[in-house]
């Protein structure tokens, strides 16, 4: 028996809390380094403590999709996770320009700390987002649910981008002070983690779950299986072998996602210039400008995401996916070949409609090849082809950054349109079903 078919909102609200999840990421995405460097961090270490996102997810995202798939309450089973996830982000995220104060002898530890932290509530709350798109959804809206949610997320990246900028037009100080958060990262912190929480609420209340009978039945199984939890050895013995094949485009494409969100500020700080007047930004101006950027290529991701699902019926998905990376390396070769403050928005197109295609395209081959009993915990073992490339390279990026590049971060850059060209050619190797 097929699933019900759900309309426009049903599907929007099905992941519109992962908008609020993403303000918070992309606040982190654009802030982290900014924030341990006035904490006193060097730059050799940055990728040290860009290492938090990572292994939260290692850990945090399979756990959680175990317990999700087992779970069944009043409120089903991804949502009380999702519930619990953002009640804690929103307060991590209002610890984070902090840590100076709670911890004032050792704010680099206290930072690292409310990092971690941060991101482990993180991804308590995006990891049941993936699994509630395949158990809703019937196959032939998958993709649609999936396109929708890079839409989602994408916006959310463009508010969480634009945020400091918005406050420092409204007033807030965007200077630098050595040892603090500056006033306008802070404020975007605190009304980052309200509007998080405000949308997940969204979510909670206007969805719902299929009951374990009605599950059981829209996808032929007894229902007394769906609470069934087997080895975590017994399900990577059966991982789908199209897991594996996507692993390798996933690895090289988050490998490169990994070096920009880490060496983009430090690259382009004393090299990239004022449009009117031709001089070096300040310290300051550059950290604003890197919010710009990080919020310049979620736009072109959005806007992709509205043709990704008719394009990739006609032509496959697949094809998209590799045409999405391919965009991803030119950008980040744009990125090496200018310095102009607006001329940098135009490579940040190309990433964007590579990073819609890597928020979109995977998941859409992997939910029809994943049990629907089993779809958390495979969707949370599938985030391993997400952390493991970001942990080998925080791991090796200060070692390379300082002994392979001579301390040049732009070399990082470089190396990053590498790893998302190699992507998109390990896309001639999956086996889509």
């Amino acid at each position: 028996m097929k699933k019900p078919k759900l309309s426009f909102w049903q599907i929007w609200n099905l992941s519109f809390g992962f908008l609020g999840v993403q303000i918070g990421y992309s606040l982190q995405n654009s802030n982290t380094s900014t924030i341990f460097e006035s904490l006193g961090a060097d730059l050799s270490h940055l990728s040290y403590f860009w290492l938090a996102a990572p292994i939260a997810g290692l850990i945090i995202q399979p756990i959680v999709g175990l317990f999700s798939d087992g779970t069944w309450t009043r409120l089903g089973r991804r949502i009380p996770f999702i519930l619990g996830g953002a009640l804690i982000s929103a307060i991590a995220l209002a610890l984070m320009p902090n840590a100076n104060l709670l911890l004032a002898f050792a704010p680099l530890a206290m930072g690292a700390f409310v990092l971690l932290f941060m991101d482990l509530s993180f991804n308590v709350t995006m990891q049941p987002f993936r699994a509630l798109v395949a158990d809703m959804l019937d196959d032939s809206q998958k993709t649609k649910g999936y396109v929708m949610q890079t839409f989602l997320i994408n916006l959310g990246a463009v508010v969480g981008a634009f945020l400091p900028l918005i406050l420092t037009k409204l007033g807030a100080s965007d200077v630098a002070v050595v040892g603090a958060v500056s006033q306008h990262i802070a404020w975007s912190y605190y009304i980052g983690g309200a509007i998080l929480l405000a949308t997940v609420l969204v979510t909670v209340f206007r969805t719902r779950e299929y009951p374990p009978h009605e599950f059981a039945l829209y996808n032929d199984e007894k229902e007394e299986e769906l609470t069934q939890k087997p080895s975590f050895m017994e399900l990577m013995r059966n991982v789908p072998r199209v897991m594996l094949q996507l692993g390798v485009v996933q690895f090289f494409s988050w490998a490169a996602l990994f070096l920009m969100w880490t060496y983009l500020k430090p690259a382009i700080t004393g090299v990239v210039t004022s449009h009117e007047t031709g001089l070096l930004l300040t310290d300051g101006q550059t950290q604003t400008w890197v919010g710009v950027l990080n919020g310049v290529y979620p736009i072109p991701a959005c806007i992709a995401s509205f043709f990704l699902a008719r394009i990739a019926a006609k032509w496959g998905n697949r094809m998209v996916y590799a045409l999405c990376l391919l965009c991803g390396a030119a950008g980040f070769l744009g990125l090496c070949l200018t310095s102009d403050q607006y001329a940098l928005m135009f490579p940040m197109v190309g990433i964007g409609v590579a990073w819609a295609g890597i928020l979109a395209m995977p998941y859409s081959i992997l939910s029809r090849a994943v049990e629907a009993r089993r779809m958390g915990v495979y969707m949370g073992i599938f985030n391993f082809t997400i952390t493991i490339p970001q942990i080998i390279v925080g791991l090796t990026g200060g070692v390379i950054v300082k002994y392979l590049f001579s301390s040049s971060p732009m070399a990082m850059i470089a190396l990053a349109g590498v790893f998302m060209l190699l992507a998109a050619l390990s896309v001639a190797f999956v086996k889509e079903r």
